[in-house]
């Protein structure tokens, strides 16, 4: 009596679960590491009790040795609002200051006037407490 089974079972391992796994993992990781942008620039920040993140759009660093950057790039404290104009392309965008806190107020808020001038939300990046 030869007696067969019509049902095989088959040895082979479905790798599909475990793409979709992967793939899932990869946007999760992809979406919200482009959610904070640090500044490329070492300033010592000052400290704040509420400290929200805001999506970055234009920034504007001022270090101890009082140098101004946009974006990482040098520019003089005269060609500040030239420069900054450009960047700002539409009005109502977002410029985040990133002063050191031994920078005198007046140099900040010389910049902070600038910006508010071309229509720009100013916000200051701080470190939370």
């Amino acid at each position: 009596m030869n007696l067969q089974t019509r049902n095989k079972v088959d040895a082979a391992f479905s790798m599909s679960s475990m793409t979709d796994l992967i793939f899932l993992l990869l946007i999760f990781f992809m979406l919200t590491s482009s959610f904070v942008t640090p500044s490329g620039l070492p300033v010592n920040l000052p400290s704040s009790k509420a400290s929200t993140i805001e999506v970055q759009k234009v920034s504007i660093t001022v270090t101890k040795d009082l140098l101004y950057y946009i974006d990482d790039r040098q520019v003089t404290k005269a060609s500040l609002e030239s420069v900054l104009k450009t960047k700002l392309a539409r009005p109502e965008g977002v410029v985040i200051l990133h002063i050191d806190k031994s920078v005198p107020w007046e140099d900040g808020v010389y910049v902070a006037g600038i910006a508010a001038s071309l229509k720009a939300k100013v916000s200051i990046a701080t470190v939370p407490k």
